[in-house]
């Protein structure tokens, strides 16, 4: 065959294909265009077969860098004198060509895209069948390291663009995974190429490119974030317009789209984070039960970007977090409530406030929707909400304490909330220090003072760890004599000894209020029982009245001062018929030493009683011995009429045991530290005996005084 061509093509026009001047290449390219033509006219096409084997075989794959550029040339002119019959020879014609795009030589693969440019020109849209080789060559040269092979493949690819763009045979299937494939490609050249081809396919009315959307789209995000400027612009602006044509469109594959965005939307770019977050928020609008599966996906990509440095990122997210809340999908097949539960869990370990608070109206919410499903994963959740009262934000506990509020709405789950937080409490001292006053007002707020004292009261009655349920008593009672949530219940108290609710609430708080003298005292103040207050008193015994118990006092002190104890100073201008608040005031006195602020405060006090003009006074005019007076005078008068209406020597029994059993308490923690201290000691002797019997040597007796004198 290839003497068949030497026979048809002359001698002098062969070398002058292979010369080095550029000049004589395009005339002999030229010759063989009229040859071709006159055996094309003839119908010789095996003719033209042998040219264009030669052509491939002793130019184009040819060592030499010159005869490659001859082939090349002369490939495309027989391919210009084909004219409409080229098609049938594209098969031995454009292989060499795109073989010549991998060329060492720069001016070989531009002269292969000036040649495979010649070649499209001719065959228009038979040229397509090879369309996913052009690309990919074009692809590759798109990033070439000359830049005229570069310019020459711009020309080449815009007239490719031209040919599928006006063809009715591209295969759109079939270019896609070629797509794909090369979308995380880093080359900018490259990306500018690619994203060049996604615009120009997505303009052609014919090829629908948002059904392959989700092939290609997590390379789109990719490029939002590259260093060059004109390429995020470009990536920018195919997304915005594929976004557009998602909410035009009726039938769009969301949830595979709904995992990109989500891996997306915790970029470390701050603008692909906004455009995730951006095509989130109009899929929760447009997707409907499409997404329901991916809530929580969602969710976990939504919440932490409330809390981005960004605020228009900050907004969106907002937004969407809204819009998903809103919607009402519980009843829909595939929402998996644990799932989003995992999600408002896991984000409730955010190091940010805005976050964690989110997280929490979710389960607020889906304890209101999904109730029964809800408490089905309590057992999971529960101590993570617990510990959530320790967190440094107020309005994050507040939240924490209004969902443990809805949890709490049938009896055996509020049992079950106020026996973890006491344990919580005594696991955690410096949560019932620091924010132990704002989770119990918050809690009354939410559940009824009444209900939450009762329960604490019935709970730490039991409780075995004395210490503890002392310094939880103590606190309550605190909560109880200072915050204006629990006036309804102090209101109560006052009532105790007239009203049978008041009664009621009264003997509820008093077993375990008697783990604190000093809170049993105010107790009993607040309920006007002044008889039981003063008896209490005078039972307390030198072990009592210690440094904590005078703190305790002091700060009762203090509070007789506040408008809590407003009524307790007014019934101070009646002594006579107050007796037992008088003595009961002058026997906390006595406990306090006189030097401190609280002694000069209450002292102060009781100097303004005005007592009357009929009582015989002492020579010095003593006001102590006048209120012992007025004391002794009133021992026949009670406080109330009904003072007998609770057993109050029976409760000063059960005060006196819960004393005792604090005593004892007391004396065996004392022994244990003296027995713990001194099996130290001998530990230490016997080590300090051990170390110096092996390591001091043995001396030898002196000889005895006999011994001495017989020598």
């Amino acid at each position: 065959m290839a003497a068949d061509a030497l026979a048809i093509i002359p001698g002098a026009v062969l070398r002058n294909l292979a010369d080095k001047l550029y000049e004589k290449r395009k005339n002999a390219a030229l010759e063989i265009e009229g040859i071709v033509k006159q055996l094309s006219t003839a119908g010789e096409h095996e003719k033209i077969a042998a040219v264009i084997g030669l052509l491939t075989s002793d130019f184009a794959m040819s060592p030499q860098a010159n005869h490659r550029k001859g082939g090349l040339i002369g490939l495309a002119a027989v391919t210009v004198g084909l004219t409409s019959e080229a098609a049938q020879h594209l098969e031995l014609i454009v292989p060499p060509v795109l073989n010549a795009f991998l060329d060492q030589d720069s001016r070989v693969r531009y002269y292969a895209c000036e040649a495979l440019y010649n070649i499209a020109k001719v065959v228009r849209g038979d040229f397509i069948i090879y369309f996913n080789k052009i690309f990919d060559a074009l692809c590759k040269l798109s990033a070439d390291s000359d830049a005229n092979v570069q310019s020459a493949a711009h020309l080449l690819d815009r007239l490719v663009k031209d040919i599928v763009t006006e063809s009715d045979q591209f295969s759109i299937e079939e270019f896609i995974p070629l797509l794909r494939e090369r979308m995380n490609v880093l080359n900018p050249y490259v990306r500018q190429f690619l994203v060049g081809w996604i615009t120009v396919l997505d303009s052609v009315p014919d090829i629908d490119m948002l059904g392959f959307l989700p092939d290609f789209l997590d390379g789109l995000f990719n490029m939002l974030s590259d260093n060059s400027h004109e390429i995020r612009q470009q990536a920018d602006a195919a997304l915005s317009e594929f976004l557009q044509e998602i909410k035009n469109s009726p039938n769009v594959d969301y949830g595979r789209m709904a995992e990109i965005l989500v891996r997306r939307a915790g970029s470390d770019d701050e603008f692909t984070r906004l455009t995730s977050i951006t095509w989130i928020n109009e899929f929760v609008k447009l997707g409907g039960e499409q997404l329901v599966p991916y809530y929580a996906d969602i969710l976990g990509a939504i919440l932490p970007c409330i809390s981005d440095e960004e605020e228009k990122i900050r907004v969106v997210a907002r937004e969407t977090n809204e819009e998903l809340r809103a919607m009402k999908s519980d009843q829909t097949e595939g929402f998996d409530i644990g799932a989003i539960l995992i999600i408002a869990e896991r984000e409730l370990n955010s190091e940010h406030e805005a976050t964690r608070i989110e997280a929490l109206h979710w389960f607020s919410t889906l304890l209101v929707r999904n109730r029964i499903e809800f408490l089905g994963y309590l057992e999971g959740i529960f101590e993570p909400l617990l510990n959530a009262l320790s967190d440094p934000s107020d309005a994050v506990v507040l939240l924490v304490l209004e969902v443990h509020a809805r949890i709490a709405e049938e009896s055996h789950h509020f049992r079950h909330l106020v026996s973890y937080l006491i344990r919580t409490f005594h696991n955690n001292h410096v949560l019932l220090e620091r924010r132990g006053a704002l989770i119990v007002r918050r809690l009354c707020v939410l559940l009824g003072a009444e209900k939450v004292y009762r329960e604490f009261s019935t709970i730490l009655e039991k409780e075995g760890d004395l210490d503890f349920a002392s310094t939880m008593v103590q606190a309550l009672n605190l909560i109880l004599l200072t915050s204006a949530e629990l006036a309804e219940l102090r209101s109560l108290l006052k009532k105790s000894l007239v009203d049978s609710r008041g009664k009621d609430l009264f003997l509820s708080l008093y077993p375990s209020w008697c783990h604190s003298p000093m809170a049993t005292i105010s107790l009993c103040l607040l309920a006007q029982a002044y008889n039981h207050a003063s008896s209490v008193i005078q039972s307390l015994g030198e072990e009592d009245i210690n440094v904590k118990f005078l703190v305790q006092l002091d700060k009762l002190i203090r509070l007789l001062e506040t408008p809590v104890f407003a009524y307790l100073r007014l019934q101070l201008l009646e002594p006579g018929k107050h007796t037992w608040l008088l003595k009961t005031l002058y026997g906390l006195l006595m406990l306090l030493p006189q030097q401190s602020a609280a002694f000069k405060i209450l002292r102060t006090r009781l100097k303004t009683v005005p007592f009357s003009e009929n009582l015989k006074r002492t020579s010095s005019a003593n006001p102590y011995s006048q209120i012992l007076q007025v004391t002794e005078d009133g021992n026949r008068n009670q406080d109330t009429p009904n003072y007998s209406a609770i057993n109050f020597p029976s409760r000063l029994q059960q005060f006196e045991s819960m004393q005792q059993q604090h005593r004892d308490h007391l004396k065996n923690q004392l022994q244990s530290r003296k027995s713990a201290s001194a099996a130290v000691l001998t530990q230490e002797i016997q080590r300090y005996e051990e170390s110096h019997s092996s390591s001091v040597p043995e001396i030898s007796r002196p000889p005895s005084r006999a011994s001495r004198v017989i020598s």
